[in-house]
């Protein structure tokens, strides 16, 4: 592991920071791998709820793929054939696919700008916390690069196809405030709120009912894909309505009482 990747698990809560502020979070191929071994982690503690992610600095959240490790012949691939998969997706875009798919809820938490890559990285957490002063753009059509089909797919899943022509095409920067208006981001804070904001919205999702919360977290991604599996998701319904987690939701609810919630 890296020291530019950091992982922290707190509790029900798991924090993976990019730590490469020097160089605006940029992540090369052992970053990725990095970044790869902490998801696994956090994917198999069975005790995590919920993961946030956020970089180190006040300038950036992540700044996307090293650009300086491209292949000479400037194809947009990681240099390591170990890291794309046989349909031929990129280290990082498989990444963003697995921080999109990851169990748990997840919050990115954009401390800076977001550019690049980075801003798939983002839109792959479920909630997105931005701060007053942050900019994104996507800088591939002034530089010659087709992005990757994951990428857009989610760009026209949480704004639409005319943002993410914006984005792409046009190579548009976004300020803070309009990244809001077009939901980029769900909230947009000041800086001196933004910690508190984040532990306050990660302590939500760490209270829910984990059961219900994953198996939502999967239907609600299948269906903005148009890929619901409807059977699977019956299955998991039923999964949650014989819970021991739904008899203390509905124990604590007569009993006006918080709920403890146990995953199973």
């Amino acid at each position: 592991m890296t020291d530019t990747v950091l992982l922290t698990i707190d509790g029900p809560r798991a924090t993976i920071t990019l730590n490469n502020p020097a160089k605006h979070n940029r992540l090369d191929n052992d970053d990725i791998r990095a970044l790869m071994g902490h998801l696994d982690t956090v994917e198999t503690a069975t005790d995590v709820r919920v993961l946030v992610l956020t970089g180190a600095g006040e300038k950036t959240f992540c700044a996307g793929f090293d650009l300086g490790t491209l292949r000479a012949r400037g194809a947009a691939q990681p240099k390591d054939g170990a890291a794309k998969d046989p349909q031929g997706k990129s280290g990082f875009e498989l990444l963003c696919d697995r921080v999109e798919a990851l169990r748990v809820p997840t919050i990115g938490a954009f401390n800076g700008g977001v550019y690049g890559g980075g801003t798939d990285l983002a839109m792959s957490c479920d909630f997105r916390v931005g701060i007053r002063g942050m900019r994104a753009f996507v800088p591939p059509a002034r530089l010659g690069l087709h992005y990757y089909p994951g990428g857009m797919r989610r760009f026209i899943e949480r704004v639409g196809p005319g943002v993410a022509k914006r984005f792409y095409l046009l190579a548009e920067e976004f300020d803070g405030e309009e990244l809001l208006r077009v939901g980029y981001v769900d909230w947009l804070v000041e800086r001196a709120e933004f910690k508190t904001h984040v532990d306050r919205l990660a302590a939500t999702v760490a209270d829910g009912a984990p059961l219900a919360l994953q198996a939502m977290k999967i239907a609600l991604n299948q269906i903005s894909a148009n890929q619901l599996d409807e059977a699977a998701v019956r299955a998991r319904m039923q999964v949650c309505a014989q819970s021991e987690d739904l008899r203390e939701g509905l124990a604590a609810l007569a009993a006006k009482r918080k709920p403890v919630f146990k995953g199973r």
